[in-house]
């Protein structure tokens, strides 16, 4: 007996990138109008961070003004990602001191792949972590070094956002957060890092849920913000958290409200009541 041939189930669709998931369908903050409202509110409390005006400076195409100074020139890919990864669990000051620190002691990353002791660990200490971050850095600047030839990474400049989250998804202790500041700070792309202050604001207002993870936070906040205004808010919400006494505490949004008035976010706060009854 002959045996008819099994036919061929049609291909699954290709699982796109877990941005195309919506983790809060019925939430409908925030909407366009919202967003560029408190853009422009916090825009006019703040004016725009100077920590962030080197980023936004090259978002416009421009050059910083004084490109011999190491503070203004263009960052490499690799040294974003390096110094975001120092960034996990401390704060920007004290990873900007350790990712410099780390530099004085390795001029060349081919220097700190070869090193065979702890002066990677050393030189970073200080931002805390300095085994688990030492560990992660060199297996990283390994595999690019075995799989590119040479440890660099501006060739994710010519990828898309979906292919460089598919890129940096191979290293370890590269997550989410991480992957998005590159993304949006290191290679001018549109994309909404979400970290403790972004979250806790965006919970207050209502933009999303209050039992929200960082994780969906994130894929929600980046399918309602409009990508031109996605970099203004998130440099403005990281810094009105660290600057504002009611945003910097972990209140709620009634809390929120009546704990600083001149908050430009306190109005927003009704809003979120509204949403969460």
């Amino acid at each position: 007996m002959t045996r008819k041939p099994k036919r061929k189930l049609p291909a699954s669709p290709a699982r796109s990138d877990s941005t195309s998931l919506e983790p809060y369908r019925g939430h409908v903050s925030p909407s366009p109008a919202q967003c560029l409202a408190v853009r422009d509110a916090l825009l006019a409390f703040h004016g725009f961070p100077d920590e962030f005006a080197l980023f936004r400076l090259l978002r416009l195409g421009l050059s910083p003004e004084n490109e011999a100074d190491p503070l203004t020139e263009r960052p490499t890919v690799l040294d974003g990602l390096v110094t975001t990864l120092l960034s996990q669990n401390t704060t920007d000051a004290i990873s900007r001191r350790a990712f410099a620190s780390l530099k004085a002691a390795f001029p060349s990353w081919d220097q700190v792949v070869d090193e065979e002791g702890k002066g990677l660990e050393d030189a970073i200490r200080c931002g805390g972590l300095a085994a688990t971050k030492a560990a992660r850095i060199r297996a990283m600047l390994r595999d690019v070094r075995e799989r590119r030839g040479a440890i660099c990474l501006e060739y994710l400049r010519e990828l898309s956002v979906d292919e460089v989250k598919r890129e940096l998804s191979q290293f370890k202790g590269i997550g989410p957060k991480t992957m998005a500041c590159v993304l949006m700070f290191y290679l001018q792309k549109d994309d909404f890092p979400v970290d403790t202050h972004v979250l806790r604001i965006t919970k207050a207002i209502g933009w999303v849920p209050s039992t929200a993870t960082r994780e969906k936070a994130y894929i929600h906040l980046n399918k309602k913000i409009p990508d031109d205004l996605k970099f203004d808010l998130n440099c403005l919400f990281v810094t009105h958290g660290k600057l504002c006494p009611s945003c910097t505490k972990k209140l709620g949004a009634q809390k929120l409200k009546v704990a600083n008035a001149t908050c430009p976010l306190a109005s927003y706060c009704c809003i979120a009541e509204k949403i969460q009854q």
